[in-house]
This record gives structure tokens, sequence and C-alpha cells, in this order.
């Protein structure tokens, strides 16, 4: 027990409340510990039996200014004071000040436009919707290892784990999955991963099933998230901007857990310089409070026509508060922090990976960083069952985490962490890594690998 750590987890007040959550809330919700959370402040969590924790979760990369950022709670203060909604039907100052800061950040070379929604999975739609109303044309790619929401239309990309479309065929038709190209855990024999794709893409699936002509758009994420934090290749996103310029094809951007600062930079993509015609964002736009956009060349939305799509909740004024004051410290000071700090992180989870032969890769960009657990290194068989274990014990240490891919944890803390924060992450982490490996475990099939 660390000495945060007051009581046995899940403390008595957390056990009622998650019993009482039993009989009224749907189970399918993927939790993976039984935190019940009281209250935060920055990188720090508490729960309801006032246990700390150090949150490196950040409400899967939400709280990108950290917990209850004083000047982003300001801005939902005054923002609730003069009105709470006044839907898409007309106008507020907040909605069209925010467009015009991300039509500012937008990586298109040109001018954008702005549609707003509540989630990541309306973004998606969204850009969905308009691809297909710009194009008249109805196919797409998406990429094996997606994640891109859970409604219908962005389920049919979602490809991280079949348990999201278990139960729920038919999606959407007319999606076609491509590799991601991963280094790591290569599908093409003797190839640099990223040029592989791309001709498989050209060579086989264009030449023999699917007609480019008919392709709206490619969906693609700059670094994976659910996929297991899978950073493009370089020059690989270059690449499919030039594949879909040859085929009049849009480039769509998933850059809802990537973007607003999140790898050091506003948007992932900029580390390629690999320009997009459309953009999703949504998670830490607004620091916790619901919001998602899409951002989309102007000379591409301007020609949706009037009801074409809307949304009631999209452009709240709290939640346009909320992501103008994020994306003010973002830019001033949390995207160079995730740079810096995501850097110093990379290293300290590169020494972890010298003295333990469980980590087989740690990858990823500023504050976006993974570390994939395997049997071992020579066949990098995946280590559920470890990355399950290692899990558990660092929420019992007072680390919270997620996993993503096979047997990858994942590491998004809030943008404004510190290099003394992770400082205390490592020992929380090795800790929690040399008690999970403690116990006997199951050794992972290679076939997996």
């Amino acid at each position: 027990m660390t000495k945060h750590i007051k009581t046995p987890l899940p403390g008595p007040k957390a056990r009622a409340l998650i019993a009482r959550d039993a009989q009224v809330v749907s189970p399918s919700y993927p939790r993976e510990y039984p935190f019940v959370m009281s209250h935060g402040r920055g990188a720090e969590v508490w729960d309801v039996d006032g246990n700390r924790f150090l949150d490196f979760a950040a409400g899967i990369a939400v709280c990108s200014t950290g917990h209850s950022h004083p000047r982003v709670v300001q801005a939902i203060q005054s923002a609730a004071e003069r009105f709470l909604h006044i839907s898409s039907d007309f106008w507020h100052e907040g909605q069209i000040r925010l467009a015009e800061r991300l039509n500012g950040l937008a990586p298109m070379e040109e001018p954008a436009m702005c549609f707003f929604a509540q989630s990541g999975t309306e973004s998606v739609e969204a850009a969905l919707k308009l691809a297909r109303y710009v194009s008249g044309r109805g196919r797409f790619l998406g990429f094996l290892g997606g994640f891109h929401g859970r409604t219908m239309g962005s389920l049919s990309f979602t490809s991280s784990k079949y348990t999201q479309q278990k139960g729920f065929f038919p999606t959407m038709p007319g999606v076609t999955h491509v590799p991601y190209p991963n280094n790591y855990r290569p599908l093409f024999a003797g190839a640099e991963q990223g040029a592989a794709v791309l001709a498989y893409i050209e060579d086989v699936l264009f030449a023999g099933l699917v007609p480019p002509s008919e392709v709206a758009a490619i969906l693609v994420e700059p670094i994976q998230g659910e996929g297991g934090y899978l950073v493009a290749p370089d020059g690989f996103l270059v690449g499919l901007r030039a594949l879909c310029d040859r085929h009049g094809i849009l480039l769509i951007y998933d850059e809802v857990q990537s973007g607003v600062g999140r790898t050091g930079k506003m948007f992932a993509a900029e580390h390629w310089a690999a320009v997009p015609d459309i953009v999703t964002l949504a998670k830490g736009l607004g620091s916790g409070l619901p919001i998602g956009a899409v951002v989309a060349k102007a000379s591409i939305m301007s020609r949706w026509t009037r009801g074409a799509h809307g949304n009631t909740f999209g452009g709240n004024p709290l939640c346009c508060a909320a992501a103008l004051a994020t994306l003010e410290l973002v830019e001033e000071r949390y995207a160079a922090n995730a740079a810096t700090v995501g850097d110093y992180f990379i290293g300290r989870l590169r020494e972890l990976q010298s003295r333990h032969d469980v980590i087989g890769e740690v990858r990823g960009k500023g504050l976006m960083l993974a570390m994939e657990l395997v049997s071992d290194r020579q066949s990098r068989a995946p280590a559920r069952p470890l990355c399950e274990a290692v899990l558990n014990r660092a929420y019992q240490n007072g680390l919270l985490l997620l996993s993503c891919g096979v047997s990858t944890l994942r590491f998004m803390p809030p943008l404004m962490v510190t290099t003394a924060d992770v400082d205390e992450a490592i020992t929380l982490l090795e800790a929690s890594l040399t008690e999970a490996q403690a116990v006997p475990r199951p050794r992972a099939s290679a076939a997996h690998s």
C-alpha cells in the first residue's frame, strides 16, 4: 500500500456506490477496475474514500488541461451566468469565436469551416456524411485496428476489438478495411510497412476489388488510439495524401484522441506535414466538457446546404467557453509542455524497458505514449494477462492507467503534467510491473504475434 492509499481498494464507500450502480446503470461500460472518483486537481484525483491517485488516463485523454483547471472553470462559470443553451437554429458569439480559432489553427493550408457536435463519434458521423454529400460517392476505406466511435456509421470503421461490433451487424455498408502499418508487427514481409500498405491499396485493392472512382474518403488516425498507440511511419500519411489526390478521394484524419496538443503539436498530422481535407476533434477539446468538431476545408464544407446536417446541442455555449479556454492554454504552454515532458517520459520508459524483458516496444509522440508487453522479445507474443495484471496492480498502487491494442499500456496524462509526476508514475509503474510478474500466468500463444 502506497503512502497515498489509505484504505483497501476499493474502499467501503466505493463498494457501496458500485453496488448501487449495478442496479441502475447499463453493464455495457468497459470499466477496467473499481475506481470511484470524488474530485481532482491537475494530474491528481481522489476517490470517495479519500485515496489519492496519479491520473495518467485523464478520462481517455479528455482532461487535457488537468482536472478542473481554474481558467477553464472560470470560463464555464462566466458562460453559465449568461445562458445555458440556444440550439444550432440560432447564433451566439462563443460558437463563432471557437470556429474562428479552430479555423486559424487548422492544418489545411487554406480557409476552413467548422461543424460542432458533442462527441468524437458524432464528429466522425458528420465527416462521413459530408464526404458522401460533396463527393457523390458511397464507398470508404478504413484501417484495421482503428477506433472511430460506436454509432452505426462510425462503428462500421471501428475494428480495434470485435466486441464493439458483435451483435450489431449489419453496420453501414461500403467500408473496406486495410492494414494499418505496424513496423513492430509487420504484415508485409521484407518491406517498409507504410509503403507496403500504400502499394496494397493501389495495386491490389483498387486493381481488383474497390473501384477508386467510387471511394468518397479514406478515414485514418495519424496515431491509432485503441488499436495500440501505433504511430504512422514517416512518409505514410504523405503517401496517403498523394494516393487520394490521384483518385479524387477525400482524406479524413480522426484526431479525436491525438489532437489538441496531445502529441506536442496542435494536430498529430503536423509531425508529417500531411494535409487533410477534413479533421475530426473531440476528447481534449473541452477539457472535460462534451464537445466535438469537424474542421474541413471551406471549399468542401461550404457545399453543404441548409438542413443537410444539424445537431441540437452542438456548439453549446458552456462547451464552447471551455474549448476556447482550453485552446488558449494549449497554445500558450501545454503543447510545448507535452513535447518537453513527453521526451523525458519516453526516455524514462525506455530505461524501464532496459530492465524488463517483457517490455517489447515503447512508442508514441508527446504525451501519447505506449508500452507494449510481450511474453518474450524474440517471439513478440502479446502478454494480455500480464497487461491486465499490471493495470490492476497500478490501480492498487495509486496510478490510473488504461490499455489498448492486445497487450499495450497507454499513457495519456493531462498536458500540464510535470517531470516530477512522471518520476512518480515510473516508480509506481515499475513496482506494479514487478508485482504482476511475480504471479505465475499462462504463456500467451505466439500465434497472435
